[in-house]
């Protein structure tokens, strides 16, 4: 199947439909769709496994029941069908009966059509969008495969829609930090903006091929995942990769990570690994500032999602996180004390540069991550946990200028970093002089970075400068440049009228 194609059929079917307007309302009409059918691939293989199995959703909603169009000229189409999903569908689905007694596998159904809206107005136009979904065998392993690239190809979508601040995580990225994360059968792995679930399913694909092999790892690999997301599309779209994933009950819950009291966190809200790319370039409320420590105060959401993770970590837990520039280089009071609190209560021992290239074209925002461990390290100074932090520079890979659409970041562009991994050294480019110019990979400890102001900018990328000469020399450079250009024009020229027949010189 080829997903770039299934997706241009059904945008192109929409932008047909008078009751949508933009990329935005288009990708909610999808997802709400593809949910349904995901979910009732899903309830067919419960059917088969659970004695009794009962869907919560009526016979009638089910998408088996009124979606399938069997040929035969009784499917729902035109005023019909928009009268049922509008007057029977939506208000069925978003107000069916939950109480704490229901399990999470039937109460995500209400969850994730809480928010949504049905905007399309033409029943003919919605009874060919869903043909086209129902199309997809969601019990065939390749196409459940497949529907992974779905799911990312509408995360760029949501992102072109404006959606600022939130950028689609490259899947080399997350396979590579849950990777040097070693999460295992029976920790807990969490994202607290879990967004579609992109750390969350490397996690599981990790883990994966020990997940079967006896009943007790199946039911550990069941409740590895803990996630949260606020906003609705994206959470309905994370629910819906875990079913894909093979998640019966995905531990995903709406909400907004920041609007509670880090200081009321227990034990049993605490996990072993957090993998997360926080959203940054924005700033939250005095409301949510309120939930944290006065010294940590900040307005970034970025820095108040550093020490959430920080309040969310279990003894012994490792986190890798992506984080903005601005986080290394700032030095007001809440980075400081956040920084801080990384180098003495926490085994802060990596941070990787990354090129500004990789979430482009959504933007150029250079990144990090930052890898730490809820625990003190061996050997580390009196007052610190940290014993040593690394820097280390990931250059752009042979033959590339930048990451695009069309060449993306992989996984193999990470292995320079994994070789450096396990063998640790500091890696100094020097002159022709033995001058220090660039360093690449530099080790520093705990009190060396307090001693600087916490300042983490370190093993930068080389600024390419443009030497300023004098006037004359200038001068000079330019119509020997000059020169070289019209001599390269004049052999181009030649060869053409080679081409033609053309006398040179005629």
């Amino acid at each position: 199947m080829s997903v770039n194609n299934l997706v241009k059929r059904l945008q192109n079917e929409m932008r047909g439909d008078a009751g949508i307007n933009g990329d935005a309302q288009r990708i909610e009409q999808m997802v709400w769709m593809f949910f349904l059918k995901v979910y009732d691939a899903q309830e067919e293989i419960w059917e088969c496994t659970k004695d009794k199995y009962k869907s919560i959703i009526p016979e009638k909603m089910r998408w088996r029941n009124w979606a399938v169009d069997e040929k035969d000229g009784k499917a729902l189409t035109g005023e019909a069908l928009l009268a049922f999903v509008n007057n029977e569908l939506f208000p069925t689905l978003k107000n069916l009966p939950v109480n704490e007694n229901t399990p999470r596998g039937k109460a995500i159904v209400r969850m994730v059509f809480e928010d949504l809206n049905q905007y399309m107005k033409d029943g003919i136009i919605l009874r060919k969008l869903i043909n086209i979904i129902d199309e997809v065998d969601f019990s065939d392993a390749d196409d459940r495969h497949t529907f992974g690239d779905i799911y990312e190809g509408i995360l760029k979508d949501l992102q072109s829609a404006g959606n600022a601040g939130e950028f689609y995580t490259p899947r080399a990225l997350t396979d590579f930090i849950v990777q040097q994360l070693h999460p295992k059968l029976g920790e807990t792995f969490g994202d607290f903006t879990s967004g579609t679930g992109g750390f969350l399913t490397s996690c599981l694909n990790y883990l994966k091929p020990n997940a079967f092999k006896s009943a007790d790892s199946e039911k550990k690999f069941q409740s590895t995942i803990v996630g949260q997301e606020w906003k609705p599309l994206p959470y309905l779209l994370s629910i819906t990769n875990m079913l894909l994933h093979g998640i019966e009950e995905p531990n995903i819950t709406h909400t907004d990570s920041l609007g509670r009291k880090v200081t009321e966190f227990k034990d049993s809200d605490k996990v072993d690994c957090i993998g997360m790319n926080p959203p940054y370039g924005g700033s939250t409320g005095m409301n949510a500032k309120l939930n944290f420590p006065m010294n940590m105060q900040s307005s970034e959401t970025a820095d108040l999602f550093i020490v959430l993770i920080m309040y969310r970590l279990k003894k012994m837990g490792r986190a890798g996180v992506i984080i903005p520039d601005g986080f290394l280089f700032g030095t007001d009071g809440a980075k400081l004390a956040i920084k801080q609190k990384l180098l003495r209560e926490f085994n802060l021992h990596t941070v990787i540069r990354l090129p500004g290239s990789i979430f482009s074209p959504y933007t150029s925002i250079a990144t990090n991550i930052l890898f730490f461990d809820n625990e003190k390290a061996k050997g580390a100074p009196t007052g610190f946990s940290t014993k040593e932090t690394w820097f280390y520079r990931l250059d752009m890979p042979e033959g590339y200028k930048h990451f695009s659409k069309t060449k993306p970041m992989r996984l193999e562009h990470c292995k320079p970093i994994m070789d450096w991994w396990n063998n640790r050294e500091e890696i100094l480019e020097t002159n022709d002089d033995g001058e220090v110019v660039s360093e690449k990979s530099r080790k520093f400890t705990p009190e060396e970075l307090v001693e600087m102001d916490c300042n983490f900018d370190q093993c930068k990328f080389p600024k390419e400068e443009e030497e300023v000469l004098p006037p004359a020399e200038l001068l000079e450079d330019y119509h020997k440049k000059r020169a070289a250009l019209d001599k390269k024009i004049d052999k181009k020229l030649e060869q053409i009228q080679k081409l033609l027949g053309i006398e040179v010189g005629a």
